[in-house]
């Protein structure tokens, strides 16, 4: 009997044949398997969170969820192994007792964390990569039921061609049961936001993002105001200063939430609004410091769904293509309520990441997701395209596999791997099939 499914912002759907929950690896391996034998398609969902039609099946749908917790932590090596299913919002109550946190993360964290890694989740600093570049090994069922332990010093060369290509998957090869990671010491996180004058702050963002430990700003287009947030980095026994939770409910629960909400709709109603009320939100983003242990600094609420479109480009061309960003979205006719985001983060080594080899300056539109985000998005799109931009794998975009092989040198070999591992197509998807080239 089909369900119904759809993501976390309502605009990707689909109806699964079912949808399981397996509890142990070998419930997986054994889901795998007839999965494989009836010719069917499988494919696995944490949180839904992404934008993408990433888990998007009429056949079976999995949930990890069942499948979560720590496995093991290593103090000599500084890594912790997790189940797939642990959701980025536990992990702090899982780290902490241990004297560990992820180095860096982003600012929302409902994920699973296999979901996060395996669609290139980073958060910002130019000093820290992405979460899959904190990987040192998974396990991973692929559609012949084989369990693979992968990491770099495999025995199987199969293994670590999987540990190489399969960090970013996507789900196109199997489902991973567990991961291991590096963390760190506890750390606390010291944070300033405060509206700056934007052209000073888009002009020097390169600069000043090797100048800090975490650096971001949010832009509401038609203003002239970036409003930046500075996370500077402390031990974690740093005596903390975290924000008043009666200041919470008013700066984020109600006006980034309730009332920010209505202006949204108010702006699809009467668009002519939209311009004073961005006005409006760009003075009322709060301008406060404060500090506390980093998983509740790095995370921030998001009261309103949205939808949302991300690339990366290279860190040093930053400046003139937020330039041109800024200046087409401020020239269009399309009324935009929700800021931009600009973040930055090192390069990487890692096959279909959005850093690998360089460091990369993120940048991030958002609609309200009763509005029309393609309206917008297809007027910036073709400028981070013509940056050499690489898309966010759980942010929506239009690039094909053509376009794809010419940001990703290692696509054409994950997609013979991925060929290889599934001649079936049990893992495939619209999605897969898009990416790897199979349409």
């Amino acid at each position: 009997m089909s369900t119904t499914w759809s993501n976390w912002s309502g605009a990707v759907t689909s109806h699964p044949s079912r949808f399981v929950q397996p509890a142990t690896e070998a419930e997986v391996i054994q889901l795998v398997k007839e999965t494989a034998d009836s010719a069917g398609r499988l494919k696995a969902v944490g949180a839904a969170h992404s934008f993408t039609p990433v888990a998007q099946t009429d056949g079976t749908l999995v949930n990890l969820d069942k499948m979560s917790g720590l496995v093991a932590f290593d103090k000599e090596k500084m890594t912790v192994t997790l189940r797939a299913g642990t959701r980025l919002r536990d992990c702090p109550a899982i780290l902490r007792p241990l004297g560990v946190a992820f180095a860096n993360q982003g600012d929302v964290d409902p994920q699973s964390i296999i979901g996060a890694i395996s669609t290139g989740t980073h958060g910002t600093g130019v000093g820290f990569t992405g979460f899959a570049g904190m990987v040192r090994s998974f396990r991973i069922v692929t559609p012949d039921g084989e369990v693979h332990a992968c990491h770099p010093d495999a025995p199987n060369p199969l293994d670590r061609e999987l540990f190489d290509l399969c960090r970013i998957s996507l789900g196109a090869y199997g489902i991973i049961t567990e991961v291991e990671m590096d963390v760190v010491p506890t750390f606390v996180l010291e944070a300033k936001e405060a509206a700056e004058l934007l052209t000073p702050v888009i002009e020097h963002f390169p600069e000043r993002a090797h100048a800090v430990d975490h650096l971001e700003y949010f832009w509401f287009p038609r203003t002239d105001v970036a409003h930046v947030k500075t996370n500077t980095r402390r031990p974690g026994d740093t005596p903390t200063r975290p924000i008043p939770r009666w200041k919470v409910a008013i700066d984020d629960d109600l006006l980034g939430g309730i009332a920010f909400g209505f202006m949204n709709k108010l702006s699809g109603v009467l668009p002519r609004l939209t311009g004073p009320m961005l006005q409006l939100s760009a003075q009322g983003l709060a301008q406060r410091e404060y500090s506390d242990l980093a998983h509740d600094v790095f995370v921030t609420p998001r009261r309103v769904k949205f939808n949302e479109m991300e690339y990366s480009v290279p860190l040093a061309d930053a400046t003139e293509v937020l330039k041109d960003v800024h200046r087409t979205i401020n020239r269009m006719d399309e009324q935009v309520l929700f800021p931009i985001e600009v973040r930055a983060t090192g390069a990487d080594d890692v096959p279909l990441s959005t850093a690998k080899g360089r460091e990369s300056c993120y940048i991030a539109l958002h609609r309200y997701h009763k509005q029309d985000q393609w309206a917008y998005f297809r007027r910036i799109e073709p400028i981070f395209k013509a940056a050499g931009g690489r898309p966010h794998w759980g942010k929506m975009h239009s690039l094909n596999h053509e376009d794809l092989l010419e940001r990703h040198e290692d696509l054409a070999r994950a997609a013979e791997l991925r060929g290889k591992i599934d001649p079936l197509g049990v893992f495939r998807n619209a999605m897969v099939d898009r990416i790897f080239g199979l349409v």
